[in-house]
């Protein structure tokens, strides 16, 4: 009979796979993995089938965090204002996450993230998209596609999260004119 599978067990191998990421790469092995989790290499494949959906689960909950984080925007302010909240809880959340701020970062460009986990993380970020939509609505980037924006804005945001771990005394300074240059593409 299989064991229980335990919550505790299945965050800290999240977190270890997050650390071993940021150390080794996407190529460190499932072994070291567990390791660093303190449980059995074969407790692993209890919780994640392959090493490929441990990445692909982390890559969802790592995309959640990010999501959740972005929530709660002011609904009843002007664009310009739920957008600089949502700039500010992403950079926050980027900042006080180095790790997990780089291990998505592999995972983003890792073709071990399937088309089915990359739809799940776009569907979790659709409240950011429509925001985003509605940001550039009269602006020059209007006929841009989305796909090239999104890769426009996360160049300026990585700019601006590198500033400020760079810089930590002027961060916020750096968070505003992060988001000033983004918004001057907008409009």
């Amino acid at each position: 009979m299989p064991r229980p599978r335990s919550d505790e067990k299945r965050i800290a191998i999240l977190e270890a796979a997050t650390r071993v990421i940021v150390k080794q790469g996407l190529s460190a092995p499932t072994m070291v993995i567990a390791k660093e989790a303190g449980v059995a290499n074969g407790s692993l494949f209890t919780y994640f089938e392959t090493k490929t959906d441990l990445f692909n689960q982390l890559f969802l909950e790592l995309k959640m965090e990010m999501a959740t984080g972005a929530m709660n925007l002011p609904v009843d302010a002007e664009v310009r204002e739920q957008f600089f909240h949502l700039w500010k809880k992403w950079m926050n959340w980027a900042i006080s996450n180095p790790e997990k701020r780089r291990a998505i970062a592999q995972l983003s460009v890792s073709d071990e993230i399937t088309p089915v986990t990359r739809a799940a993380g776009h569907k979790m970020m659709a409240h950011v998209a429509d925001l985003l939509e509605r940001a550039r609505a009269h602006g020059p980037m209007q006929k841009v596609s989305m796909v090239f924006l999104v890769a426009l804005m996360n160049s300026v945001a990585e700019a601006t999260m590198d500033f400020m771990t760079q810089d930590p005394a002027n961060a916020k300074k750096h968070s505003k004119e992060g988001f000033e240059a983004f918004w001057r593409m907008l409009n």
